[in-house]
């Protein structure tokens, strides 16, 4: 079998979310299917060498697409002469993007509908290219491939597809992950506290993640508690978002929200895990993977009650309404008034993230690529 893989998502040194799940995912899923020939294909100056095993090529194909004018010359021109060229027996496109002029069979992966639901939080011209062409992509795609139960009935419901054409094939937490010992907390705290204790946020701060609501909040806490908490938030504003800075300006509190920008991986295990909790409030999120990390580093978490949140933190978690600041601002009083509370959070937390691994998500996106093979 010939598998040809859309990783175009990583021609971005800077891996997230999608990146993030593309490399976790297909790594397993290559090296534990070697009578499968997988044909990867990415930018030209993409040279890692997540994907090097002896099943598995890379194509470094042109032209780079950052703009929609070239998302289409790319699936339609580019893409649609390598599947005529290679003849694979499917194109799973882990960033969902597929060619609508191929007869080869195609597996998305749509991990949500954020731009359905919220279009405003994103760029014009980003916004109407998805929301002219996921609706054709679905519609072309032999099956899809989500990240949650949520997202498979959202997906089904808004495009009006069977959700038994439909996989949820879940998320993995990187081992790397881990409870900290008190001299590295103490070393984190010192490094970016003055060694106080502090809430904990990590994301691209864009507006769906709710930056503004979760501020409100914590200077709520603050005036409510005079506790001497901070809140860290790791990750990068996107899109001149001005909304932020204007909250920050008017807070009493702002000398105690510290933006570290992008942190490295090491920073990251060492933030979340030195957090006296991770408050975690988007509006919309297709899973939510700093909640099960939370529980790898065994730490509280406060996140919403909304879309999929509610299926991956299961009873391990706060649950808050992320449009009511005073309910977010509560069970961060609640939280940090009852010690017995953050205990028994950590331990549910412990048992909730038994149920995702990347070994298990590339095991069931296996199963979603034979289901398309066999049709």
């Amino acid at each position: 079998m010939k598998i040809a893989v859309n990783c175009w998502i990583l021609r971005n040194k800077k891996i997230d979310g999608i990146g993030n799940f593309t490399i976790e995912t297909l790594r397993p899923l290559i090296s534990s299917h070697p009578e499968i020939e997988f044909q990867i294909l990415c930018d030209k100056n993409f040279t890692e060498d997540y994907f090097d095993f002896p099943n598995a090529k890379k194509y470094h194909i042109f032209p780079p697409y950052r703009h929609p004018i070239l998302y289409l010359f790319f699936m339609e021109v580019v893409v649609a002469l390598f599947l005529k060229k290679y003849k694979p027996d499917l194109f799973l496109s882990m960033e969902g993007f597929l060619c609508l002029s191929t007869k080869c069979k195609q597996l998305p992966l749509i991990y949500d509908l954020n731009f359905e639901h919220q279009p405003q939080n994103l760029p014009f011209r980003n916004r109407i290219y998805f929301r002219t062409y996921y609706p054709k992509f679905a519609r072309k795609a032999i099956r899809i491939a989500t990240i949650s139960e949520y997202s498979k009935q959202d997906i089904s419901e808004t495009y009006k597809i069977s959700a038994n054409l439909i996989d949820n094939v879940s998320c993995g937490v990187k081992q790397n992950f881990y409870p900290l010992n008190d001299e590295l907390k103490k070393q984190t705290r010192n490094t970016f506290t003055q060694n106080e204790e502090y809430f904990f946020f990590i994301g691209s701060m864009h507006p769906r993640k709710n930056i503004v609501r979760l501020l409100q909040a914590f200077e709520i806490f603050k005036t409510k508690t005079n506790a001497t908490l901070k809140l860290i938030l790791a990750g990068n504003i996107f899109w001149g978002d001005e909304s932020v800075q204007a909250v920050i300006s008017k807070m009493s509190a702002k000398n105690d929200v510290v933006f570290t920008g992008r942190v490295s991986d090491e920073q990251l295990i060492h933030l979340l895990g030195s957090a006296f909790a991770v408050t975690f409030v988007p509006t919309f999120e297709g899973f939510g993977l700093p909640i099960v990390e939370a529980f790898q580093s065994e730490v509280p978490v406060i996140c919403s009650n909304t879309t999929s949140m509610p299926e991956v933190a299961g009873d391990g978690a706060l649950m808050v309404d992320p449009f009511n600041v005073e309910d977010i601002a509560g069970k961060m009083i609640l939280l940090w008034n009852d010690p017995a509370l953050k205990n028994e959070l950590i331990e549910k937390g412990r048992i909730q993230k038994n149920l995702f691994s990347w070994k298990r998500t590339a095991a069931l996106l296996y199963q979603s690529i034979e289901r398309c093979v066999k049709l």
